[in-house]
């Protein structure tokens, strides 16, 4: 706000500055254009009686013809002149010359220069921006942070044991003293690693406001120009910045711009990239002390900085900033959901469970979208409607509204996702608890079943992959049972793929199978590693694949032809109200009723001539499997 209205002031005073060189170099409106006469032909009106009025100023006379023309001529200072005009008779009136300086005459002469050297000064300034005014190129980028929004480790959350190995660079800042009498040093640089989105800014910021200290935050890209040493010179600037504020905090986002393995470019040692990496490395451990001085950089590339980055007395100390676990997903839910207004049926467990992967700011995310559809839907607090109906948008888009189904499609499709439900709670021991069932149409999927673990979970053993293969056939066969093989569509590709690949790891990579044994086999993207495979193990993963798929289609077909009463119930249940919860699910497999007092949803928009749709395909991942 502050540079435009410092942008607006230029602009303003340019074209006041215009507007008053047009002034006074215009020759007035009303005024009609002046006739140069030598001085004879001035004499020869002036005897003809062709001349209505003289002013003479100096050398110069100007006057009004007979025909109200405006002229202007140059006398010799003939003394002659005054007695022929008053011998003719024609008014006349002498005017003394310009004795020196005047405002508008020097402004007429220095204002245009002006107005351009300021256009030139304003146009350098836009072009150039930020750091690179002029004589500032090789100034730092980096900037102070305003301690208007103080962060804390209370403002961060799913990250305890980030926070717990930066909590003694905090009482480092707060108190040097106390380690430096026992002789010891705190590490000059903290690298903090993880995925994008986990919090490593934010944690780099909370150090800083928990330590209540300087934090000049820059990016690794800001070092980098065209031109070779410019680099290499912010490096120096923002150390020298560094030092007037000591003890201080400098935090650089995306090291791995500029940190990167050395001679692996073109331009061997001398390219710009490199030389900044070098007077980096000076600056954080070479001739001068910075123990004042704590570096703090993040990135999600570790694996390609220069070994001497990361060497004792530089990035020394690595801190990995994972994704967040349940707990941690929870506790990353209530920081952002303090100043939203949450209704009392919400349950942030139950949002974390079914947000496994999510990092903190794909979190933040859910939140927003949750606080948007409740807007939308003119409410005064986020219920856990607008939770289910965010991350389901995230995780697979949004709902299609305007999808046009047939009877013959939502029939299928409610006998799919039934199938897939009930399989899942004949083997709820060995298999995550059933979340919810929609026939809802959401991105490329026409319906879907959505599993929750209760917990995070690591590793799964034999059973529990063996009963994952049958929830992924349940739709497959539940399909055959009741419509028969010939209507059998291309809905379960998704199912089929995912219980393909669950089968290959176990064969492949668990060493699961006693035939293989416990082998492992790599698999690339033309297939199992020739050098390592022979024709015959190859054959044998194969057939051990297929043997362990068909395994699971059958437990999945004995299952469902042993309940088809309870599918049918199922299915016509997803037919009436079209997204069923889990527990609304095993109630109606127990022969419990449900919703009595509410009515069915209204049904959606079909049509009459069945076309190609799009078939159901299954979005999940492990562990929660959405199939």
């Amino acid at each position: 706000m502050k540079q435009l209205s410092k942008n607006f002031v230029m602009w303003v005073a340019i074209v006041a500055a215009l507007l008053i060189v047009l002034n006074l170099f215009s020759d007035g409106g009303g005024q009609k254009p002046q006739q140069e006469l030598s001085y004879s032909e001035f004499l020869q009106r002036l005897d003809g009686g062709h001349i209505r009025q003289v002013t003479i100023k100096g050398a110069s006379i100007l006057g009004i013809l007979e025909d109200g023309t405006v002229f202007k001529s140059y006398s010799l200072r003939d003394q002659n002149i005054i007695d022929r005009l008053q011998k003719s008779k024609i008014p006349f009136k002498e005017q003394p010359m310009d004795d020196g300086w005047n405002i508008w005459s020097f402004l007429a002469h220095t204002l245009p220069m002006i107005i351009l050297i300021a256009i030139w000064i304003f146009a350098l300034r836009q072009m150039q921006g930020g750091a690179n005014k002029a004589m500032g190129f090789g100034r730092s980028k980096a900037k102070l942070s305003a301690n208007s929004k103080k962060v804390t480790f209370a403002d961060v959350a799913g990250v305890e044991e980030a926070k717990e190995e930066l909590s003694e660079v905090v009482e480092f800042l707060r108190n040097p003293e106390k380690y430096q009498k026992l002789g010891g040093k705190i590490p000059r640089g903290v690298l903090l690693v993880g995925p994008p989105g986990t919090g490593k800014t934010l944690l780099a910021r909370a150090v800083a406001g928990e330590a209540n200290a300087p934090f000049f935050s820059i990016s690794g890209s800001d070092f980098v120009e065209m031109f070779v040493g410019v680099g290499a010179s912010r490096v120096r600037d923002m150390f020298e910045q560094g030092r007037k504020s000591a003890p201080c905090i400098i935090f650089i986002d995306e090291i791995d711009a500029v940190g990167r393995h050395r001679g692996v470019g073109y331009g061997g040692g001398n390219d710009e990239r490199e030389q900044t990496l070098n007077q980096l490395l000076v600056e954080m451990d070479g001739f001068e002390e910075n123990d004042a001085v704590i570096i703090i950089a993040a990135t999600n590339r570790a694996d390609v900085l220069d070994p001497a980055l990361l060497r004792p007395g530089r990035f020394d100390r690595q801190v990995n900033v994972d994704l967040p676990d349940l707990l941690g997903r929870e506790a990353v839910l209530k920081v952002h959901t303090r100043g939203v207004p949450i209704a009392v049926d919400v349950d942030l467990n139950v949002v974390a469970r079914g947000t496994p992967g999510f990092s903190g700011a794909d979190l933040q995310n859910l939140v927003n979208e949750a606080a948007l559809l409740s807007a939308r839907h003119n409410k005064k607090a986020v219920t856990q409607v607008e939770f289910e109906e965010a991350r389901d948008k995230i995780l697979m888009g949004p709902e299609r509204k305007n999808k046009i189904m047939s009877d013959e499609e939502r029939r299928l499709t409610a006998y799919h996702e039934g199938g897939h439900a009930l399989v899942a709670y004949t083997l709820k021991d060995n298999a995550h608890p059933i979340h919810k069932a929609t026939i809802l149409p959401r991105g490329r999927a026409l319906g879907m079943v959505q599993q929750l673990p209760e917990k995070d979970q690591v590793s799964r053993t034999f059973i529990q992959m063996k009963s994952e293969i049958a929830i992924y056939m349940g739709g497959r066969i539940a399909e055959e049972i009741i419509f028969g093989k010939d209507k059998v569509t291309s809905g379960a590709y998704s199912d089929i793929k995912g219980a393909t690949r669950i089968a290959q790891a176990m064969v492949t990579e668990f060493g699961l199978t006693q035939e293989l044994g416990a082998v492992h086999y790599n698999l690339n993207s033309q297939g199992y590693e020739p050098a390592r495979v022979s024709q015959k193990t190859y054959e044998m993963i194969d057939h051990k694949v297929r043997e362990l798929v068909d395994e699971g289609l059958q437990k999945a077909k004995e299952i469902l032809t042993k309940n088809l009463k309870s599918l049918h119930a199922l299915a016509e249940s997803l037919l009436k109200y079209e997204t069923l919860t889990g527990a609304e699910i095993a109630d109606i497999l127990e022969g419990k009723s449900i919703r009595q007092e509410s009515e069915p949803v209204k049904k959606r928009r079909t049509k009459t001539k069945t076309d190609e749709s799009t078939p159901p395909l299954g979005g999940g991942t492990e562990p929660s499997p959405q199939v």
